[in-house]
């Protein structure tokens, strides 16, 4: 079994699909620019945002639990009067 070799016209011609395939696959994707997320905010303002979230939703959700205690009582009046 005779061993092949590739000549330099045959590692050019494979370097020079790969370019092109490497160029075809970089024009397919999408780059982001800063421009494209200029309306972003920044991390500090995000991470700040979501705190602020957060603790809405934390007084929300004590808020929900002390109304739900009063119903029960509420009702609880209202069955034994």
């Amino acid at each position: 079994m005779a061993k092949r070799v590739l000549t330099d016209a045959d590692l050019n011609a494979i370097k020079s699909l790969m370019e092109v395939v490497v160029e075809e696959k970089l024009e397919d994707m999408e780059v982001v620019t800063r421009n494209d997320i200029k309306h972003l905010p920044s991390k500090d303002e995000f991470y700040a945002r979501m705190d602020q979230i957060s603790d809405e939703l934390t007084k929300v959700r004590e808020e929900q639990a002390v109304l739900s205690k009063q119903v029960q009582r509420h009702d609880q009046l209202l069955k034994t009067s």
